[in-house]
């Protein structure tokens, strides 16, 4: 992938490390690397090289074997990399054993979403959120952190303070996540309060996969001014806005809503991260609708739209009725295996996109392009009819 890279800006240089597993097609994880170096991109890391290796599963103990390792040392000595990025979470005895034989930073996926959060978490509440993620990610990684003790010789006694040192660190890990939770336990509280006065209106939260165009959307139909940017996670914090729309021409009703933008999700979201942040999601479980939002011009969002329903599932919001936006249609490609005709490939109109098998999902479907505002009308007359069953 390329992306626009300032020349002034001091980004570090980095490798993308991936294990193919024997029972996935080679596209999918040129697709998981596409994504992982869009994350190390929004973090503010160039990626130099790809690495991948063909296994039945990551190797236990250092995730790739012994012939990548010496590849990937070699690379990174030579053009002297900064981090190597692992698309997958590491343990804490694999980050130990890499380390000893790829001499420079390691950082695995969940490290590096934590890190692109920690960097655009805004609100009191988002900061502590990230925050007690972070030390819950650290939490067991703390021994690696004093690996140079074992690498001395001879000193009588070193074994000893090492040890000291590593279970105050724990001590003090363990007190701060107790801070934070009780920190966001009064956060919460008022969170409830705010939510309560809300009761008696119609609320419709936007959910969907990360960068899939969600705020751009909340943007045009509560004509707000939430964060749009072509970065992953560019949005964490909960945004609500009252929509009033035009009333109808039959009943002359208006319908009024309040409009919720949540943190998008991912795949592989650290889990810390799925506890922290269930209390920002509170909006997507408390609402009466949901609007699924997805980028139907991704290659894999079908994949994506998986993502999102399992995550869903996860934190209790499973079961809420749902209308579907696929959004960007104004870059819709069908894939070539794609079992939908197209007579001319040129041509991908609305028309021909509401005969293909997505648009026969359920009742609840529309195409839209929030950038250019495209088919908005009946997206809203759909949100219209299904707000007014409530």
């Amino acid at each position: 992938m390329n992306f626009h890279v300032n020349k002034d800006a001091d980004l570090e240089k980095a490798i993308l490390i991936g294990v193919e597993p024997k029972n996935l097609p080679l596209k999918s994880t040129v697709v998981y690397l596409d994504e992982l170096e869009f994350l190390a991109f929004t973090a503010g890391a160039q990626t130099l090289k790809r690495f991948t290796q063909r296994l039945e599963y990551p190797n236990p103990k250092t995730y790739i074997g012994k012939g990548k390792i010496e590849d990937v040392s070699a690379y990174v000595k030579e053009h002297a990399i900064d981090l190597a990025i692992f698309d997958d979470e590491l343990s804490p005895s694999q980050i130990r054993n890499l380390e000893e034989h790829i001499h420079c930073k390691i950082v695995d996926r969940s490290s590096l979403i934590l890190d692109i959060f920690a960097k655009n978490a805004q609100t009191a509440q988002a900061r502590t959120q990230v925050e007690l993620a972070q030390s819950e990610y650290l939490l067991p990684r703390l021994t690696g952190m004093w690996t140079h003790l074992q690498k001395q010789k001879g000193g009588i006694g070193m074994k000893g303070p090492g040890e000291k040192e590593i279970e105050t660190d724990r001590r003090v890990i363990r007190d701060k996540i107790a801070k934070l939770k009780q920190e966001l336990k009064d956060i919460d509280k008022q969170a409830v309060t705010r939510r309560k006065n809300r009761e008696s209106q119609k609320r419709v939260a936007l959910v969907g996969y990360t960068n899939v165009g969600k705020s751009t959307l909340i943007n045009l139909l509560a004509k707000a001014d939430v964060l749009a940017q072509d970065k992953l996670f560019a949005t964490l914090d909960s945004t609500v806005r009252k929509v009033v729309f035009p009333p109808d021409p039959v009943t002359y009703k208006p319908c009024i809503f309040l409009l919720s933008d949540t943190v998008g999700f991912i795949r592989k979201l650290p889990h810390q991260l799925v506890e922290s942040f269930k209390s920002t999601l509170d909006e997507v479980i408390e609402a009466d609708i949901l609007l699924h939002v997805v980028d139907v011009s991704h290659s894999q969002f079908e994949e994506q739209m998986e993502t999102v329903m399992e995550t869903l599932l996860e934190i209790g919001a499973g079961n809420k009725p749902i209308i579907t936006i696929f959004n960007k249609i104004d870059k819709y490609k069908p894939d070539a295996t794609s079992e939908d005709i197209f007579e001319d490939e040129a041509i991908y109109d609305l028309a021909t996109l509401k005969k293909t098998w997505m648009a026969k999902l359920n009742d609840n479907i529309v195409f839209v392009s929030a950038k250019d505002g495209k088919n908005l009308d009946e997206l809203k007359d759909l949100m219209r009819r299904n707000i007014e069953t409530l």
